[in-house]
């Protein structure tokens, strides 16, 4: 079978569905393959919304959903409310989730469409995802993971679809920018965004914000460092338009996941310096 198919024969095993939908490449690959399964009438793509979500994102969804035809709504989320939201430990991703799903189920039910299906892919099962746990609490399918597509994939498979998205880079919620133990907060959420939609406007695509109360560190691409570097009155003025009193670059370079990877490999040697005895 081919990857197309594969995907398709996954989703047919639902009879519609409400799609997570993020305007990420492989949630739209869901959205779209939902789509050319149920049609217009057997499903809808949803994009939660909330202040861990940037405007830039929320205007993107809704841009690919009206290129590509499929039907989208952005429907309001909490999570920026609940106590252990705010606290920001390890298990964060999994109270988003949670509440995103919870909306997404009241929708389900409400529009009388069998399931939730999400963009994650068979590659995801091998990075931290605590909100995957929701996932499951939930019922939500995955049929990218189903369908054993990992991104390159998904990638093809959007370029071929003609997805305006299919090269996009990844882009996680704003509250990944903050280090576990520091509150989200709506603030520090807002700082990240103009500091991030600043640097867009820059021309730069790939890029975080980290946010370390007055510092920003900035993480881009290797390969951009030059360029940035001979931006630099550029983008220390608009970083610094955000609130950040002072701006730094990250020489490691761009790094998904680089908040979970330092917290849990600390308390991994926590572990290993109690001892035995303490597991």
């Amino acid at each position: 079978m081919t990857e197309e198919s594969q995907l398709l024969h996954q989703v047919e095993k639902a009879r519609s569905a409400v799609v997570a939908y993020s305007g990420g490449v492989d949630s739209t690959v869901v959205a779209v393959a939902a789509w050319k399964v149920f049609g217009a009438s057997g499903m809808r793509a949803v994009t939660g919304d909330s202040p861990s979500v940037a405007r830039s994102e929320i205007e993107s969804a809704r841009t690919i959903a009206a290129a590509m035809g499929f039907p989208w709504t952005a429907a309001p989320t909490d999570e920026i409310h609940d106590v252990r939201y705010i606290a920001n430990t390890v298990s964060r991703c999994y109270f988003c989730k949670s509440e995103l799903y919870q909306v997404l189920d009241h929708l389900r039910q409400e529009w009388h469409f069998d399931v939730i299906m999400d963009g994650f892919n068979q590659d995801d099962t091998r990075e931290f995802r605590p909100g995957a746990r929701a996932g499951i609490e939930y019922r939500v399918m995955s049929p990218l993971k189903e369908a054993g597509l990992g991104k390159a994939a998904v990638r093809r498979l959007a370029q071929k679809w003609g997805l305006p998205n299919w090269d996009k880079p990844a882009s996680p919620c704003l509250a990944s920018r903050i280090p576990y133990q520091v509150p989200v907060t709506p603030e520090r959420l807002q700082q990240v965004e103009e500091a991030e939609d600043a640097l867009h406007r820059l021309g730069y695509r790939n890029l975080r914000v980290r946010h370390h109360e007055e510092v920003a560190r900035i993480e881009v691409p290797v390969d951009q460092m030059d360029r940035l570097l001979a931006d630099r009155e550029a983008v220390v003025a608009a970083v610094k338009r955000a609130g950040y009193q002072f701006v730094t670059l990250d020489l490691v370079g761009l790094s998904s996941g680089t908040f979970a990877r330092l917290t849990m490999g600390a308390s991994l040697q926590s572990m290993g310096d109690r001892g035995a005895s303490d597991t």
